[in-house]
């Protein structure tokens, strides 16, 4: 986009109060991700959940001077306002204008499941065919449709964007806005669902964006979709594709060992496959139908698949040795891509930061243009250092204003040493495939074992936001990060939640508060088992504690007094109210008033703990537990004179007794994705992987035996896989010998023999196409974190914290 603030507000009947000539090339949405702020303007979205107005401020420190709001703030100096109605109403005008004023060739993809990885697997298909803009991420929805609409410029010919919905009467907005000439329906699935009253409603909705295409491309092994698409739109040009033969795209051959065949209408086209899952396959009949559609040769299209790869479309964020972070994006480069890693690295607190960049390579647009884009984004990010692999990009490394290396390729860097050299820094991979810059990771990253546990944080930000929705908007949440975030890495999950505005965090003792602070932690932290040695400690390091019983109390306040600390020291109160682990009691409540009307104490909240909110069969103890909750503080409040935070509900308590949510929630491990409720539990997103691969297959003969203690002994020719993991990873030996599975190419496999410290053994007779270095999932998908705890007879929570440090953690953001 390039418009002035003038021509905006023509555009959305806006009202400018400042420099109506400043020109708007860039809409950021979010204060904490600016990555630049050349032509850049705020917006300050506005919700019934959230008000984007809070961080005007922080926009405008970060440099921002033209700033989209609802209302003016006269308080800033030099700052050129938009005053609009409606935020986003505002957005769906300026994209509908500048989408309708574009010109380009339009795919707009919409379904259940699969739009993303259409989206990514066309765009890296058609990018170097054609100039390409594509939604960012999985921006779909009522703001993320308009701010991808946005980011089209007179360069592009044509544009891919996904177009989500969630609850009926969506679509006919966002079509709106966007009519794209070829329409693209994925799956029709159980997401969102539960938000609509039909099957039937659902397909309803998601194929109005269609109301305008010429074409329109959907999955006909689903009867239902079938049956609609062509009684509405009868009069379009209509291409199934699918699985079954009754399509007129789809799979013909299948077999074994041998390239899969699509049959496009009549027409063979043969490639080879790694994953044939239902869904992958569906997929590639889809992409292939766009392809043709678009007059890419059969040949260019076995070429471009071959190309592909596993879209997993993902930040890695990985410890790395001397103190850094590695942020791996390896995967492909382009200037969409640079922004979104740019956004990610703008994520993380470490105050130094280096950059490995290469060349952009199969782009048409002129060097020396391309270039000096790609500077102006680096240098607004003010790296310490900024390493150039290629010929092409070294050319104009006088453009980077931090200090600059240059290669000729990754090996070279290498050699150099320079890399090894870096401490206590955030440094960013980015590079094309062909550069293999991941090989930069394998020497920076710290742990080395080939068994990882991968953490989603998208999904833990999902996680957040659907608990969020159950609740009224100005209701606060503490996440819990105790015991290493339960496993995951206390510092990293919560500067992650930091980064997104959690009210609190909750560590068990002091030392887990201590690490977060010396890290850069500075969102409030409740210490819910305060040690009595650990009381100075606390105040040091501005932690709040939990204050149980009049023994605590006491020793806490002479802690504060002996401090020197003059203003009212926050506490956290506990009530007992039927758990019978830690709290005061109801009839401590009096003296417990008294004595802290005598103390420079401020009561910042106080709670108590549901004992079995997940259990159905215990409702009427847990109201039981609630009423007295709510009798309890209510009590202490008149006695206190003021209203401190109150909470109560933990993950299970915020879905099953929501109107009990008082001021704040606390979540834990909701926020990974576990609930104990199925229909909940469809509505969250996997957190946590824990994968490792084959190291060797062994054929072992009839009657011989595996492992310590010949435990498992063969009654056939049998196929052993031995995987690096082992008890001394956290997996525990009971679950041996046939009890637990883990999974392999989709496969379960049953552990034979006794578990090893470092080392099991698995029967993979039955898995197809199996071989050595083959990912084997301890648990995410198959079996799933809830079916592993199952196997080792105990809850995820035990699981999780159970997994050795040894096993390497690494952060992805999808």
């Amino acid at each position: 986009m390039n418009y002035t603030v003038q021509q905006i507000t023509e555009i959305t009947n806006a009202q400018v109060i400042g420099d109506k000539s400043l020109v708007v090339k860039n809409i950021a949405y979010d204060s904490r991700i600016i990555y630049s702020i050349k032509n850049t303007a705020f917006v300050a979205i506005n919700t019934h959940k959230n008000s984007g107005e809070k961080f005007i401020e922080a926009a405008i420190d970060r440099g921002i001077n033209i700033i989209i709001s609802e209302h003016e703030y006269p308080q800033f100096e030099n700052i050129t306002w938009i005053i609009v109605k409606n935020s986003v109403d505002f957005l769906q005008q300026l994209a509908k204008h500048h989408f309708e004023n574009s010109h380009l060739r339009s795919i707009g993809i919409t379904g259940s499941n699969g739009k993303t990885i259409l989206k990514e697997w066309l765009y890296q298909c058609l990018w170097n065919e054609f100039p390409t803009v594509k939604s960012p991420k999985s921006f779909n929805s009522q703001i993320g449709l308009p701010l991808s609409l946005l980011q089209i410029n007179d360069s592009h010919e044509l544009g891919i964007f996904e177009v989500g919905i969630s609850h009926p009467n969506e679509m006919e907005k966002l079509e709106n806005i966007f009519h794209p000439q070829i329409g693209l329906l994925t799956h029709i699935g159980t997401a969102h669902a539960a938000n609509f009253s039909s099957e039937e409603e659902l397909i309803d909705e998601k194929i109005k964006l269609f109301k305008d295409s010429e074409v329109i491309i959907y999955n006909g092994d689903h009867s239902l979709v079938e049956e609609k698409i062509k009684k509405l739109y009868a009069d379009k040009k209509l291409i199934s594709y699918g699985l079954k033969n009754k399509n007129q795209v789809f799979i013909k051959k299948n077999t074994k060992d041998e390239n899969i065949i699509v049959d496009y209408f009549g027409e063979e086209i043969s490639f080879p496959a790694h994953q044939r899952d239902e869904s992958t396959l569906t997929n590639a009949t889809a992409l292939i139908t766009v392809l043709k559609e678009l007059q890419v040769e059969n040949k260019k299209i076995v070429e471009k698949i071959n190309l592909l790869k596993a879209v997993e479309m993902r930040l890695e964020a990985i410890e790395g040795i001397k103190g850094n972070i590695v942020i791996n994006d390896s995967f492909n480069l382009d200037l969409d891509s640079l922004k979104t890693a740019l956004q990610f690295l703008n994520e993380y607190n470490k105050p130094k930061k280096s950059l490995v960049l290469t060349d952009i390579v199969g782009v048409s647009t002129n060097s020396q243009e391309l270039y000096e884009e790609v500077s102006e984004l680096v240098n607004e990010q003010h790296f310490d250092s900024v390493f150039l692999i290629g010929d092409e990009i070294s050319k104009y490394s006088e453009l980077f204003k931090s200090k600059t290396y240059t290669f000729i390729d990754t090996k070279e860097l290498i050699e150099s040493k320079h890399l090894s050299e870096i401490e206590n820094q955030i440094i960013l991979l980015k590079g094309a495939r062909k550069f293999e810059i991941e090989k930069l990771k394998d020497i920076l990253e710290l742990r080395k074992h080939d068994t990882v546990l991968e953490i989603n944080l998208n999904a833990i930000l999902h996680n957040i936001n659907y608990h969020k929705s159950l609740l009224k908007p100005q209701t606060k949440m503490m996440a819990m990060v105790k015991a290493n975030a339960y496993g995951l890495g206390s510092y990293e999950i919560s500067e992650f939640l930091q980064h997104h505005h959690i009210d609190y965090l909750g560590v068990a003792f002091a030392d887990e508060g201590v690490e977060l602070r010396k890290k850069g932690i500075t969102t409030p932290i409740v210490v819910m088992n305060p040690e009595q040695h650990s009381y100075q400690t606390i105040i040091e390091y501005n932690l709040e504690p939990e204050i149980y019983s009049f023994r605590v109390l006491e020793l806490f306040y002479e802690a504060v007094q002996k401090s020197g600390y003059d203003k009212k020291y926050p506490i956290h109160i506990k009530l007992e109210t039927g758990m019978h682990r830690l709290g005061f009691k109801g009839f401590e409540l009096d003296q417990l008033s008294e004595t802290l009307s005598s103390k420079n104490l401020k009561v910042q909240s106080m709670f108590s703990h549901l004992s079995s909110s997940d259990v159905p069969e215990e409702k009427e103890f847990t109201f039981n537990q609630l009423k007295t909750f709510d009798k309890n503080s209510s009590y202490l409040i008149e006695k206190l004179g003021y209203a401190p935070i109150r909470h109560i509900l933990n993950s299970s308590g915020i879905t099953s007794y929501t109107d009990h949510q008082y001021d704040m929630v606390r979540i834990g491990i909701g926020m990974l994705g576990e609930s104990p409720n199925p229909q909940i539990q469809k509505q969250l997103q996997s957190v946590v992987s824990f994968k490792t691969v084959i190291s060797q297959i062994s054929m072992v003969e009839d009657g011989e035996s595996v492992g310590y203690s010949r435990r498992f002994k063969t009654d056939h020719l049998t196929k052993i896989a031995t995987i690096p993991v082992g008890y001394a990873d956290g997996i525990p030996r009971l679950i041996g010998n046939q009890v637990g599975s883990l999974g392999v190419n989709k496969t379960l496999a049953p552990i034979v023999g006794n578990i090893c410290m470092d080392m099991m053994m698995l029967n993979v007779d039955h898995v197809p196409n199996v071989k050595e270095g083959d990912m084997v999932t301890v648990f995410n998908a198959k079996p799933s974190l809830k079916e592993f705890a199952d196997y080792c007879k105990t809850i995820t929570y035990e699981v999780l914290t159970s997994i050795s440090p040894r096993v390497k953690r690494i952060y992805i953001k999808d």
